[in-house]
């Protein structure tokens, strides 16, 4: 079953009308549904043990003391501050959401609120380190060198996520304009975008869609499947997953001896490494996809050099 197929049902009736309006109304991406469901399902679990019919959540009759208590114990089970977070907010959308439906009469859980974690800097690697990554594919033979130096580069030269890279809603050859230096991709809330790819980038991609991407195609071509629009296959022949592309980076990271590096290193690094070569927060919004400039301004955490190089070379008294 395909991840737009999956369903995303729970035990209770007016939790799945919530994920349904989510997926509906708010256009949100199937993992973000996917973390409302477990985190609510988690809810209607703990909530049905103290209704009176111990089988349904009697959501019309509950008591607000009963999700406080149900809130404040998510503190104490061993959970991130983040994963807390995250579980309160779910169930402050759940709520006003039944308010609206007028399942409610009265919404107790605006009051809710998990203690915020502090926001940690992201890692990235250096210039260095990045090209280290990259010559560390050819010494993988083509098909799949190729694949992986054009997947893993163009991760790094666009600050795509990972799920806009790969996948069934990644990046297909449709979206790349080589003439030009763009690429569209799809970001979150379906929200498109164009980014810009220098010219080393595009010939990356030329090479691996006229020498690499066919040899991969054919592969689902002799198993009868489906041919699909993704950018990058697997040895299969089908899209390559989140999965794969972490496996793929991991190798290659031991491989450069650049240590521990996630796709969203390589999203972290490229907006740095933006902004330490002087593009503004604003262009870095844009590009990185960020509704809010807010999120963008955690890229910010440049080096005290850096920040004293600039200082002495733009102060007029330095």
């Amino acid at each position: 079953m395909s991840a737009e197929n999956r369903p995303h049902s729970t035990s209770d009736q007016q939790v799945d009308a919530f994920l349904g309006h989510l997926r509906a109304e708010r256009a949100l991406s199937l993992n973000t549904i996917d973390a409302y469901r477990n985190d609510l399902a988690q809810l209607v679990e703990a909530l049905s043990n103290v209704s009176s019919s111990r089988d349904a959540v009697e959501w019309g009759t509950m008591d607000a003391k009963v999700v406080e208590a149900y809130s404040a114990s998510l503190q104490s089970m061993g959970y991130a501050p983040s994963t807390v977070a995250r579980k309160t907010g779910a169930i402050r959308s759940l709520f006003r959401f039944l308010l609206e439906e007028g399942i409610l009469k009265q919404n107790f859980t605006e009051g809710l609120r998990a203690r915020r974690p502090g926001r940690s800097l992201p890692a990235v690697i250096s210039e260095e380190a990045v090209v280290a990554l990259l010559q560390a594919t050819n010494a993988t033979p083509a098909p799949a060198g190729l694949r992986d130096r054009a997947m893993l580069e163009l991760a790094y030269a666009t600050g795509m996520r990972v799920s806009e890279v790969v996948g069934e809603l990644g990046v297909t050859e449709a979206d790349l304009d080589l003439e030009r230096g763009w690429v569209r991709c799809m970001g979150k809330g379906a929200k498109e975008r164009q980014v810009p790819i220098y010219p080393g980038m595009v010939e990356v991609l030329q090479r691996y869609i006229k020498d690499a991407r066919p040899a991969l195609r054919a592969k689902a071509a002799k198993r009868r499947a489906t041919v699909v629009p993704a950018l990058f296959l697997n040895n299969r022949g089908m899209p390559l997953t989140r999965q794969g592309f972490w496996l793929i980076l991991k190798r290659y990271a031991v491989k450069a001896g650049i240590g521990k590096v996630s796709p969203h290193t390589l999203r972290h690094t490229f907006a740095t490494h933006l902004l330490k070569g002087g593009a503004s927060l604003r262009h870095v919004q844009v590009m990185l996809g960020h509704a809010n400039i807010a999120t963008t301004q955690i890229y910010t955490h440049l080096s005290d050099e850096y920040v004293r190089h600039v200082f002495d070379r733009a102060h007029p008294r330095a």
